[in-house]
């Protein structure tokens, strides 16, 4: 744990540091998302984000008005992390790197006097912390985090959003931390996005893109766990992962992004820290 802890506060200082000595921006700031609590309504505007229009008096009137917000001094970020059976693939562990981002997040944000809440998922509730402020907090967090063990090996993105917008009703800002290897959660990523402000935290490994062509070998399906004889040489078989790991990623970007949420990739092999500041450099200057 002291290890842990050690390489957390250096990531986190090397956060700050940037941020402060190359004119990149207020560390305070970014985690700040979009206002929080409702304060009124004015005409639309070019330029206003269209979740803040208010459709129900947009209909009743003939022009689009939107919602104005007044800014919550302490905000609320919330880390939604995948703990299902496929985050633990490659070398260092998908699920190794995720921890650690959301451990150096969390630490940052508390430094931000914001409040802090995690909520870890398989296809169930694995653990769930609500947000609270203070560094001793987010030792408590990292602690849970990294002392965890799954009881599902499945993944289920949408019930984990379901559950996250039934407990949490005030407006926070929510990073998902993923593989985002799961079916069918797009529509309820999108209906988070609109109560929420969204990252997606999207972790993957090499070994998964670039499998080699070793002939028909044993492959484990690591959720569904079982085995089978795979003909890794096959067009079919190299046709299938170049869809599920490239394809299907870049068409999961485009989706993300059409609907207004920031969306990153994250090779669990790279400095992470660098795409994380220039993430949170282009969220401020939004």
């Amino acid at each position: 744990m002291k290890d842990i802890l050690k390489k957390v506060r250096k990531y986190e200082i090397e956060i700050r540091k940037f941020l402060n000595n190359s004119n990149q921006g207020d560390y305070n700031s970014i985690f700040k998302g979009s206002g929080i609590d409702f304060d009124d309504l004015r005409p639309y505007q070019y330029g206003d984000d269209h979740r803040s229009i208010n459709w129900n008096i947009t209909a009743k009137e003939d022009k689009i008005y939107t919602n104005t917000y007044k800014e919550d001094k302490e905000q609320s970020v919330f880390f939604l992390l995948d703990i299902s059976q496929s985050q633990y693939i490659g070398k260092n562990n998908k699920i190794n790197i995720s921890k650690e981002i959301a451990s150096v997040l969390t630490i940052s944000a508390l430094n931000t006097n914001s409040q802090v809440g995690l909520l870890c998922f398989s296809d169930k509730k694995e653990l769930f912390i609500e947000s609270k402020k203070g560094i001793p907090h987010g030792y408590l967090i990292i602690k849970k985090l990294f002392e965890l063990k799954q009881k599902s090996i499945k993944t289920s993105i949408s019930s984990m959003i379901q559950f996250f917008m039934k407990s949490i009703k005030k407006k926070s800002l929510v990073i998902i931390l993923s593989d985002f290897i799961d079916e069918n959660y797009l529509k309820s990523l999108k209906s988070l996005n609109k109560y929420h402000d969204v990252i997606c935290l999207h972790i993957y490994d090499d070994q998964e893109i670039n499998i080699p062509k070793l002939g028909i070998i044993p492959v484990e399906e690591k959720e569904d766990n079982f085995k089978k004889w795979i003909n890794t040489s096959s067009k079919e078989f190299q046709k299938m992962t170049h869809k599920l790991f490239k394809n299907d990623a870049e068409n999961l970007k485009k989706e993300i992004n059409s609907v207004g949420i920031n969306y990153l990739k994250i090779n669990s092999k790279e400095n992470y820290i660098k795409k994380l500041i220039k993430l949170f450099k282009y969220r401020k200057n939004k």
